[in-house]
């Protein structure tokens, strides 16, 4: 039972978080298209390790560094729109999976473009 509610949990950080991120006025985030993948909370809710994803030219460092200078705000946030015992304190990493499936979409196009000519 514990690890359904922790799955519930992961999925409405995740969630509340894509919205908060609209809301953060750091220009190395807002200036850039982030999209968050994952979040994955530790069975105890003191920490959640948070997955984003970039779009576009923007530099993942300079984001992710955006998003520990904003991590207050987000984690405040947090804890205004969920009910959670304690709210758990993010750690930001950037997730390369978007891209990787672009990647893979685009090759598959190519190859299915060879094949036709």
């Amino acid at each position: 039972m514990a690890g359904y509610r922790r799955g519930r949990v992961n999925e409405e950080v995740a969630r509340e978080l894509s919205a908060i991120i609209r809301e953060v006025k750091d220009p190395r985030v807002s200036k850039a298209l982030v999209s968050i993948t994952a979040a994955d909370v530790t069975a105890d809710m003191k920490y959640a390790k948070v997955f984003f994803s970039c779009i576009g030219n923007t530099d993942k460092n300079e984001v992710k560094k955006g998003l520990e200078s904003a991590s207050g705000f987000i984690r405040k946030q947090i804890a205004i729109r969920l009910n959670l015992r304690q709210t758990p304190e993010l750690k930001f990493f950037p997730d390369d999976s978007i891209e990787y499936g672009a990647n893979i979409n685009r090759l598959l196009k190519q190859v299915e473009d060879d094949l036709h000519d």
